[in-house]
């Protein structure tokens, strides 16, 4: 039984010919004419998509990039020791790289939004976790690049690994001179290059690929030191940085409850809130009463029983700096802070009280459309009225205007299409639904 189980997991049955699989890759890390251009074309689409920060987007210039090509062939000449496969993919790659890099900073000098919308800034921090979605990414792709039964397995790794938007970021840091931004996303896209290529390596040696020795053994020694160091010297910074995002999310978790539980006063609300995790701060904005120093003074004393003995806590205070003319003068902040919640405040009440407006203008509309209604056909009991949405099949949906009635009698199909009609008309509302 054991043995049946096991057996499921056997690769070495599906696997295509070793050497229609170094022919597939090997035809892949070429980039001139048509792959050139569809790269170029990538790059812009990924571009465009993490200017508007529309994900749909990106997802579509990951599904047509080329980049995974010459990627897979590093790996693969690294496995089975083939430096000519090698050289090829490398000269490939940076062909691949410089022309993504100043397509997508051409793109970004020229674009008039330069905001960093949150896409950009996805690509900015990678971490350990970039590294085991590159791994993982890199095994389901050559594993299914050497199957008989390849599936659309490929597609699916170009998304997951996500080649493009980091090198999309990095144009986007060279162009507004955000180097911080560059060296960051660069840093992600040598990540996935690293370990999808070192993905390919670990599943050519375990599948057995040809292996082409290297004249001297001293010389195959040094290539396999050489990869293992560039692993080594691309994972280290990244288990940093995902050590570092697991505490900034311990701090936020830590200062949430710090806030609920400790920072609570008597005829006191808390406004706002800020928690920087990467500085580990808290800043707090009351409305009320005024809290005097020793209280402020005791709740940062508090902070050690929450694990947060490091952390720096400033308190600020809405409308007690209205107390004294003295405090007014000295709390110019504050009042800044206020004045900034209160006018997000009052924004919210208009849209709702315009939401409101909207709706009794629409009931008041109602009525006076059911009181016309009513005077033409005596027989009228009552009415519904309001909009809807029309649905069909898995993806349409269209607006409607949905109108129910009630008659004490049956109504001919002439009265029904003269009642309609003269709906249409009275609502101005072309596309109605009307239900007896």
């Amino acid at each position: 039984m054991n043995d049946s189980f096991f057996s499921k997991f056997n690769l070495h049955h599906e696997r295509e010919d070793a050497g229609i699989i170094i022919d597939n890759i090997s035809r892949g890390i070429v980039f001139r004419g048509t792959n050139l251009w569809i790269l170029i074309f990538a790059i812009f689409i990924a571009s465009l998509g993490l200017n508007v920060n529309s994900t749909a987007v990106i997802i579509g210039a990951m599904l047509i990039s080329p980049l995974m090509g010459p990627i897979m062939g590093l790996g693969l000449g690294v496995g089975i020791n083939d430096l000519s496969l090698l050289r090829r993919s490398f000269q490939n790659y940076a062909v691949a790289t410089g022309v993504a890099l100043a397509t997508s900073t051409l793109f970004f000098l020229i674009s008039p939004l330069n905001e960093a919308h949150s896409e950009i800034l996805a690509r900015t921090s990678p971490n350990i976790y970039d590294v085991l979605i590159a791994l993982f990414g890199g095994l389901a792709g050559i594993i299914a690049t050497a199957s008989k039964q390849k599936g659309n397995v490929i597609p699916g790794v170009a998304i997951a690994t996500a080649l493009m938007p980091p090198l999309c970021t990095a144009g986007y840091g060279l162009a507004t001179l955000k180097f911080e931004f560059f060296f960051g996303a660069f840093y992600l896209f040598i990540i996935n290059t690293v370990f999808i290529a070192l993905a390919t390596f670990i599943t050519t040696r375990f599948l057995h690929f040809p292996y082409k020795h290297l004249p001297e053994e001293k010389a195959d020694r040094n290539a396999k030191r050489i990869i293992w160091m560039i692993v080594i010297v691309t994972i280290v910074p990244s288990i940093y940085f995902g050590y570092d995002i697991v505490q900034q999310d311990k701090f936020s978790k830590k200062a949430d409850h710090f806030i609920s539980v400790a920072a609570v006063f008597k005829n006191d609300y808390l406004l706002s809130k800020k928690i920087d995790a990467r500085n580990k701060a808290i800043t707090l904005v009351y409305g009320g009463d005024e809290i005097n120093d020793s209280a402020i003074a005791l709740l940062r004393n508090k902070l050690a029983d929450f694990n947060l003995s490091n952390t720096k806590l400033e308190v600020h205070q809405g409308f007690a700096y209205l107390a004294t003319s003295e405090k007014t003068i000295a709390s110019n902040e504050q009042a800044d802070q206020l004045n900034l919640v209160i006018h997000a405040k009052d924004a919210q009440i208009q849209q709702l009280q315009h939401r409101l407006d909207s709706i009794l203008q629409g009931n008041q509309a109602d009525k006076q459309v059911y009181n016309e209604l009513k005077t033409q056909y005596k027989d009228l009991e009552n009415a519904v009225m309001g909009p809807g949405t029309f649905l069909k099949g898995d993806t349409t949906a269209s607006p409607v205007f949905i109108i129910a009635l009630r008659f004490s009698r049956n109504k001919s199909t002439a009265e029904k299409t003269k009642i309609e009609n003269w709906l249409q008309v009275r609502l101005q509302q072309k596309n109605i639904r009307v239900l007896y």
